[in-house]
């Protein structure tokens, strides 16, 4: 079926893979390898809450600074293109479109959830223009999250709490270390600890 409307691929995407939320890397780390590799700086930002303002704030700095930016948010709040920008402008419908088309020919026969495909696509999009820095906001978790197959420069946590425990795991420690799967031996990591946060986790024990 020919899709042409960014609605038609985002209905197609979801679709696709059996399970909304399915996991793992490698069958998003397979496609990647057939597409167009990003070869620009890279910062992840994972955490429970904060992730995308703190993606939209060092978006804001790089920007001040002279720099062309990529950032992908998730999820979305009103429509499917705020989840990419380039240079702080949301990607338009065309661009979405075709960055979904070079994401289809490159998996073949590759299941992908909706979440691995957009990711896919937002990389495509960051490669294909040329960004000068990119920042990936995690989905879910950090370790197994489909931006993860991407060696961040530099990595962020923002904060951890209790989320998902179906499944990142029975407790914050647990879930700490899924976020901090992001990190990266000899790379920067940045953590956020939050005070609040924490006494209301140890409140609950």
């Amino acid at each position: 079926m020919s899709r042409e409307t960014l609605q038609e691929w985002l209905v197609y995407i979801d679709r696709i893979h059996p399970r909304g939320i399915d996991l793992g890397l490698g069958r998003v780390r397979a496609v990647y390898e057939r597409m167009i590799p990003m070869s620009c700086p890279v910062i992840t930002v994972g955490g429970t809450n904060g992730k995308g303002s703190t993606t939209a704030i060092l978006e804001s700095f790089y920007r001040a600074a002279g720099y062309r930016t990529g950032a992908y948010f998730s999820p979305h709040l009103m429509r499917y293109n705020e989840r990419v920008r380039l240079n702080a402008e949301e990607a338009a419908d065309e661009d979405l479109c075709q960055a979904f088309a070079a994401v289809e020919e490159a998996r073949g026969g590759t299941s992908l959830t909706y979440f691995e495909f957009g990711t896919l696509a937002a990389l495509w999009l960051f490669a294909r223009t040329g960004v000068e820095v990119a920042i990936l906001e995690v989905g879910l978790g950090g370790r197994l999250d489909a931006v993860n197959i991407i060696d961040a420069d530099v990595a962020v946590v923002v904060s951890v709490g209790t989320d998902h425990k179906d499944w990142l795991g029975p407790d914050r420690e647990t879930i700490g270390r899924e976020k901090a799967g992001i990190f990266r031996a000899g790379r920067p990591a940045i953590i956020g600890f939050d005070v609040s946060r924490s006494a209301v986790d140890e409140a609950e024990r």
